[in-house]
């Protein structure tokens, strides 16, 4: 199935066309095109191992790409960009990152402005702003002076958030964002993702697990099976009981909440099928 909003080239800000990628000779991702609009969050679903963070780490240039190409917003190969060129468009979010020994977190959110800064961190003034907005925007402020190497799970992920909100990026790539963060923190990052998007016309990429923050959050989704992309549309387009339950090997059952009309999705189970007395 392949269903979708039509895209319009020039709201582009990221794309990949016909993008396979392997590992040692192994290929795990088949023939992907994707494109991340401007002012749109779209995000990647499917099971463990169908291709999702792969293809997200090869449109930040951190994975090698086989056949295709990854393009930015004036149609320049991204990989002929310098370094820092391409670091003043494109930030991801990885799942995991060294955690540095005795720097506070000030410091490593500072990390983020590196695209901007010269040789020996100078010509960056808009850097200490950047830097303030970014700890505030993630709820870090407060332990700005306080070691990475001390923080919890989900305090360092917001870190991390705030670090690639520092980079200053047209393009905000995640991978697996709500990864060790508590129920609230998670909506706040969802609600970070829409503010970005909505009010500064970023383009946001998203890897997720849970397919209801997916759909919540979304405009696009891209849901892929085995290192193929099966379907790319709205969340309402793409989340049928069919697709997902063929992709990941289990029934789903979809419903529209009549709330907010959101799609929503429910996992079926040997013991999630009993209605409680």
């Amino acid at each position: 199935m392949s269903s979708g909003l039509a895209s319009n080239d020039a709201d582009q800000r990221l794309r990949g066309v016909d993008l396979c990628l392997g590992y040692h000779g192994t290929a795990v991702v088949h023939g992907a095109s994707i494109g991340l609009r401007a002012g749109k969050v779209t995000a990647l679903v499917g099971p463990n191992g169908s291709g999702k963070s792969t293809l997200l780490r090869a449109l930040a240039r951190l994975h090698p790409i086989d056949t295709g190409t990854v393009l930015c917003a004036d149609g320049i190969a991204a990989a002929s960009l310098p370094a820092k060129e391409f670091a003043r468009r494109v930030t991801l979010l990885a799942q995991s990152r060294p955690v540095p020994n005795g720097v506070t977190v000030r410091d490593v959110v500072g990390y983020g402005r590196h695209p901007y800064r010269g040789r020996w961190r100078t010509d960056d003034p808009e850097g200490p702003t950047a830097i303030a907005r970014a700890m505030a925007v993630t709820g870090v402020a407060a332990m700005a002076d306080r070691p990475v190497d001390e923080l919890s799970g989900g305090e360092l992920q917001r870190v991390w958030l705030a670090t690639c909100l520092a980079q200053d990026t047209a393009v905000l790539l995640l991978d697996e964002p709500t990864t060790f963060l508590d129920l609230r923190y998670q909506v706040e990052i969802l609600d970070l993702m829409r503010d970005l998007a909505d009010e500064h016309g970023v383009a946001v990429g998203v890897v997720l697990h849970d397919l209801n923050q997916a759909a919540a959050v979304a405009d696009e989704v891209v849901l892929l099976h085995n290192g193929r992309i099966r379907a790319t549309g709205t969340p309402a387009q793409v989340f049928t009981e069919t697709d997902l339950t063929e992709t990941y090997g289990i029934r789903i059952e979809v419903a529209t909440d009549p709330l907010t009309g959101l799609v929503t999705t429910r996992p079926v189970g040997r013991h999630l099928t009993r209605i409680p007395v």
